[in-house]
């Protein structure tokens, strides 16, 4: 039953798949067939997905398995059919999955589809919804707002639709209970790891077999197609930095923004408080006055007597036990009455009663702090960079226009554009249709613009492109290399380290298959066993995933051994106990939550099936494994 549960894990990751697709591809546009460019890849049911639309999913695929494994990503993973087959297989079950959810009116309202929006952590400035980063970030992916609302409310209603599936399976108690009886159960396991790399030495390949490997995979040694380009950014950065600002300008800025470059002066005071209500009649007003009146004489008799007749007669809940005291506070903190007031005081001077919407204050001021200022000159470098940073954002949208417009008119050269906007052209190499080591190149508008047959043979500007909020990029190809054979004498050597390191990996596999059978001979000292950890299918305490092998062995004779095959090698496991451990009541709940899942899983593969076997889908197969 356990082995079943871990069987299943594959298609729980593709149902979970199909759940995060729509949103890892929220800039494609699936659903919309006015992108109708090029032949058709596949159709569903008289629905087209185009070689625009195919591509573009490649593409936005690459880039979230990029960012999921930044150096580990090799782009040549996408030019294999099976993946290209694979993200194919995805959109179809999108298209047909939306389909079946139309035939039911399955919809999303307005407010609902709006509280994502708002949420997306890609629209927000301070954490608050921006509509001008909506825009300028939908733009920057090539699609209006309108698209992306439509293709993100389908996206929507099919989550609300696998989701359903995912939590409405069933499991048994029973069944519950015997898988988590297998989950908590601990084996004693020790390893005997047989290296390959050790066993290198022992390697001799024949002189041929690099010349042969390299002929009979010519594919394996080829140079991606690449582009070397030169290109400007236009920016907020970019423009401020060609900003110029007059020193009356900085003087200005720095004489109304003096509370950003110091210390306020601070006073610290003490009052005491003869309240009112807020709808007290005069006659209430003057009593509080005159109480007011009446304790001030008897400070002004006796000032340092301030405290006691704080205490004993202020009505302030949060300074009378304190006699009175406030501690220090700047002008902007208090009730207008109470601080201007304060700050016309003298050091230990005491004022008469000031009125303010709590009451009557008689108050003393106890120490004063002198403010602060950092001089103009300190905080030039700052001020300057700020107020460059405000011309530069009011002077965009025009400049974008401009900028745009210039790239396009005068396409064979960038130095136009880049001397009006005081640019600096930069030169980027070893691009490919994939990835660009650039950053603002790797856009994947920029790259296919890159790659289209006018820039790549008339040399022409590729349109500017918005990369990022505020950034627009321009390109011009200077160079490019078609897919090229790497030449055998460039690559033999590491022809020759892979074929020893493959024979080593087989030898080491073998010597293990062969030390497994004298342990299950009865020869212990066939092999040299570690420590012994005590593992279980949910925590194999540091092990290797190879270790879980250890529970499908046959435990009714201890120890009972087993080989597993590695990436580097081969190891032996050695079990030499068994450990029932009876499960918790909240172990047993979550295992049938989770088998639940497992059941609405398998429901929701059916459907699949039965949608793909009751719809009419046709794929171009020379279209699917032509490289986009």
């Amino acid at each position: 039953m356990f082995n079943w549960v871990h069987g299943n894990k594959r298609l729980i990751q593709v149902i979970l798949g199909l759940i995060v697709i729509p949103f890892a591809f929220w800039g494609v546009n699936f659903y919309q067939n006015a992108l109708t460019d090029g032949g058709v890849v596949a159709s569903v049911d008289g629905q087209k997905i185009t070689e625009q639309e195919f591509g573009n999913a490649l593409r936005q695929q690459q880039e979230r398995m990029r960012s999921l494994l930044k150096q580990n990503f090799d782009p040549t993973l996408f030019d294999a059919p099976a993946m290209r087959q694979e993200v194919l297989e995805g959109m179809i079950s999108q298209h047909l999955l939306t389909q079946y959810a139309f035939r039911r009116d399955m919809t999303l309202d307005d407010e609902q589809l709006r509280a994502t929006i708002i949420s997306i952590p890609a629209f927000q400035e301070d954490g608050r919804f921006s509509k001008a980063r909506y825009e300028a970030t939908l733009r920057a992916e090539g699609y209006s707002p309108l698209a992306f609302e439509a293709s993100l409310r389908r996206d929507m209603v099919l989550q609300q639709l696998t989701g359903a599936f995912a939590d409405s399976g069933i499991a048994s108690k029973a069944v519950a209970l015997e898988v988590a009886l297998l989950r908590a159960q601990q084996r004693e396991v020790s390893e005997h790891v047989i290296p390959a790399q050790s066993l290198q030495s022992q390697v001799r390949i024949a002189p041929e077999a690099a010349r042969e490997y390299f002929d009979r995979n010519p594919s394996q040694f080829q140079l991606p197609e690449q582009v070397r380009v030169e290109y400007v950014v236009l920016s907020n950065d970019t423009l401020a930095a060609a900003e110029q600002v007059p020193p009356e300008d900085i003087r200005a800025y720095y004489e109304a923004n003096t509370v950003k470059f110091g210390e306020p002066e601070q006073r610290r005071a003490s009052h005491i408080l003869i309240s009112f209500k807020s709808n007290a009649t005069g006659v209430d007003r003057d009593g509080a006055r005159a109480k007011a009146e009446q304790i001030l004489a008897q400070v002004r008799k006796s000032p340092g007597s301030f405290s006691e007749l704080a205490k004993k007669n202020s009505d302030d809940p949060g300074s009378t036990a304190k006699g009175g005291d406030l501690g220090f506070f700047s002008r902007g903190m208090m009730v207008r009455a109470f601080e201007d007031a304060a700050f016309r005081l003298k050091l230990n001077e005491i004022s008469d009663p000031v009125e303010s919407e709590f009451g009557f204050h008689i108050i003393r001021l106890a120490a004063i702090k002198p403010g602060t200022m950092k001089s103009v000159e300190a905080v030039r470098p700052e001020i300057e960079r700020e107020l460059k940073k405000q011309h530069a954002a009011k002077r965009y949208a025009e400049a974008a226009e401009a900028f745009s417009n210039l790239v396009y008119e005068q396409s064979d050269s960038l130095k136009p554009a880049a001397e009006k906007f005081k640019l600096a052209i930069r030169q980027a190499e070893g691009i490919t249709r994939q990835s660009s080591p650039v950053p603002s190149l790797g856009n994947p508008r920029v790259l296919a613009a890159l790659f289209a047959d006018d820039a790549i043979k008339n040399h022409r500007n590729i349109e500017a492109i918005e990369v990022g909020q505020n950034t627009l990029v321009s390109a011009r190809v200077i160079d490019h290399k078609p897919t090229a054979q790497r030449p055998f004498d460039e690559v033999k050597v590491e022809i020759a380290g892979e074929l020893v390191r493959k024979e080593a990996l087989a030898l080491a596999r073998k010597r293990g298959a062969e030390r497994l059978e004298e342990l299950k001979r009865g020869n212990a000292a066939a092999a040299g066993f570690g420590s012994t950890k005590l593992v279980s299918r949910d925590n194999l305490q540091g092990l290797g995933p190879e270790a879980s092998a250890v529970f499908g062995v046959d435990t009714s004779k201890l120890p009972a051994y087993i080989g597993v095959d590695s990436a580097n090698g081969h190891i032996l496991y050695r079990v030499s106990r068994v450990i029932d451990v009876p499960p918790d009541e909240a172990r047993q709940r979550s295992v049938q939550a989770e088998l639940g899942r497992v059941n609405g899983s398998e429901e929701f593969k059916s459907l699949l099936v039965g949608l793909r076997a009751n719809r009419k889908v046709e794929i171009d197969k020379t279209l699917l494994e032509k490289k986009q």
